[in-house]
């Protein structure tokens, strides 16, 4: 049997002490020390392909859906046995820029990992985290650590009602919370007032050779009430074509896809678009 462990770190900041609640098995702690370890020879100097040597050290991970949905509140699950496409994602641009400001310690990477997962960088309950991921795209280049580019390549901006949430509530055991739910409404609220870009479908392959090594790629869906329906990191193989790096329901696995992204988004159901984001 796996136990997991709750481990408490109380960290000094100029507002005085803050506690951070960090979800953790000792054998996950012991693999993020390991992954930083495995990662010191992945420093590129450009930052894209860091990020896709990241990646590819997450090859053969399982797929596991919901690994953050953990216990009755909120705390920062560490979890590098099972991903599930976002935070395969959060895992990879986490220790990228532990390479990139040459920091190696796990309180480092909890820290990181916590600035990009959650509203302005600071775990304060189960609203706070980023679930839709326009928002976590918009909220990170407010933080400084990436650039939604889709406009800069061809995409336009769309408006769309953004409530899957809070539509359908039963699906989300930390709604049963009223103030959680009412929290959850007011964040589509505002996700509602803002348009977001997306680069249509039919127009990726004329842009593809815009998108980089390294971008965070998330796909637009016709679902209603939804934004994104999947996220993975660009990357471009011997082909010279750009593939998707992600944590895939299709083969349960992080891998990277076998056809190029323009011709691997023909085969999913409901698929919009996308939109590029370059991790900085």
């Amino acid at each position: 049997m796996k136990y997991t462990l709750l481990f408490t770190f109380f960290l000094l900041s100029l507002s005085g002490i803050k506690a951070q609640t960090i979800t953790c098995s000792p054998l996950d702690k012991e693999a993020v020390v390991s992954k930083i370890d495995e990662i010191q020879a992945s420093g590129k100097s450009v930052f894209g392909q860091t990020m896709v040597a990241v990646g590819k050290t997450f090859l053969k991970t399982p797929y596991v859906a919901k690994t953050l949905e953990i216990g009755d509140t909120e705390t920062l699950v560490v979890n590098l046995k099972g991903l599930d496409c976002t935070t395969f994602v959060e895992n990879v641009l986490a220790f990228s820029l532990l390479l990139k400001e040459n920091k190696n310690t796990f309180e480092d990477f909890t820290k990181t990992l916590e600035t990009i997962r959650y509203k302005n960088g600071t775990l304060d309950g189960y609203a706070s985290r980023l679930h839709y991921f326009s928002e976590w795209i918009a909220n990170n280049a407010e933080k400084g650590l990436l650039k939604d580019i889709t406009g800069e390549i061809g995409g336009n901006q769309i408006t769309k009602d953004i409530n899957f949430m809070s539509e359908h509530r039963d699906l989300y055991p930390f709604l049963a919370d009223d103030i959680n739910f009412e929290k959850i409404k007011a964040s589509e609220n505002y996700l509602n007032s803002q348009p977001i870009c997306v680069l249509a479908q039919n127009q990726i392959a004329e842009n593809e050779h815009l998108i980089q090594s390294g971008d965070i790629i998330a796909l637009a869906t016709t679902i209603n009430g939804l934004d994104v329906t999947h996220t993975g990191i660009a990357t471009r193989e011997a082909d010279g074509r750009i593939h998707l790096l992600h944590a895939s329901t299709g083969s349960m696995e992080v891998e990277v896809s076998d056809k190029p992204l323009v011709e691997y988004l023909k085969k999913i159901k409901g698929n919009t678009g996308i939109m590029v984001a370059r991790p900085l």
